[in-house]
């Protein structure tokens, strides 16, 4: 019988292509960078992805002081935090975040999109921010990229 035959390429740790990429988060709207941050460390902009596999880039994201938030979501906006004991609820916003640590508000975007499990804890892993211009993964040779050419 001759007919084509198509099988579905499945990758595994092994064969997985991991690349190292930095993106530049000046005057980009927090959430739209997170999203597509999310599907690059996911792996979802490559061909084989395989949703059960680390198949995604290792992202550097720089200037994350300079990152933008739409509207009044700077004070509007209450992320929730608990400590554990009694009474411990704990509630800051965007700008008091941003002024504390703003590599700890971009991780915290991003997390939120990524899957709740093993695998996303995993790739939170692969994520490093950088409040300034400046980073120290040179030896891993990133490319740049720029977000808004994805989809």
């Amino acid at each position: 019988m001759d007919t084509l035959s198509y099988k579905t390429i499945s990758a595994n740790k092994a064969t997985v292509q991991k690349e190292w990429v930095v993106v530049d988060a000046t005057d980009l709207v927090l959430g739209r960078m997170g999203s597509k941050v999310a599907k690059l460390l996911r792996g979802k902009y490559k061909p084989n992805f395989t949703p059960h596999v680390d198949c995604g880039d290792n992202v550097i994201i720089v200037n994350a002081e300079k990152v933008q938030l739409t509207g009044a979501k700077w004070t509007d906006r209450i992320y929730l935090s608990h400590t554990g004991y009694p009474g411990g609820q704990r509630e800051i916003t965007p700008e008091k975040l941003m002024e504390k640590s703003p590599e700890k508000l971009v991780k915290k975007v991003v997390k939120g999109m990524l899957p709740k499990n093993k695998l996303g804890a995993k790739l939170l892993g692969n994520l490093y921010v950088f409040a300034g211009p400046e980073h120290n993964m040179q030896a891993q040779q990133p490319k740049q990229i720029d977000l808004n050419t994805l989809k």
